[in-house]
């Protein structure tokens, strides 16, 4: 082997501050970086896959959700993790698109909701001591399910208060 980039960076054991489940859409990458960090999630467990919380909520097959289970599990016992995010997002491929929606974001945002649900209940079900955040990414931020499971932003302005508005 050659070394041909060099960086510097901490090689002892970490406490993640959270397990995140994504999408690994590059058009929503940013945006979740970005968001992480605003949360103060400065070393995330990342689980990217296609479809980010599609793979818990209405999987493919049970091999991909089982997968995923276990990625928190290891992410739990490997890095004592007690908070997890899972994220779909808009016009998402693996959904068919917003096209699949016929262009209705109310109906994307409505179908997205209870995916985040359904993949919120199976994580509390299946960890009991952890909390799970569900999230659903949109082309202008980043929108949080609240008590009664409605989407509000995520989002926080520049002197650090909350925005609300609902989708």
């Amino acid at each position: 082997m050659r070394k041909i980039f060099h960086f510097d960076s901490p090689p002892g054991p970490y406490v993640a501050d959270a397990a995140v489940l994504c999408c690994f859409d590059h058009r929503i990458s940013l945006a979740v970086r970005k968001f992480l960090k605003k949360q103060g999630i400065e070393r995330p467990d990342m689980v990217i896959v296609a479809g980010g919380a599609k793979t818990l909520a209405s999987p493919r097959n049970p091999f991909e959700q089982d997968f995923i289970l276990e990625q928190v599990r290891m992410s739990i016992r490997l890095h004592q993790t007690d908070r997890v995010l899972v994220m779909s997002h808009s016009d998402c491929a693996t959904y068919g698109g917003l096209a699949h929606f016929k262009g209705d974001r109310e109906a994307e945002a409505s179908h997205h909701r209870n995916e985040l649900l359904r993949a919120k209940e199976l994580l509390s079900a299946t960890f009991a001591n952890i909390s799970v955040e569900p999230y659903f990414v949109k082309f202008d931020g980043v929108w949080q399910l609240n008590e009664a499971g409605r989407p509000e932003a995520a989002e926080q302005s520049d002197n650090d208060a909350a925005i609300r508005k609902h989708a």
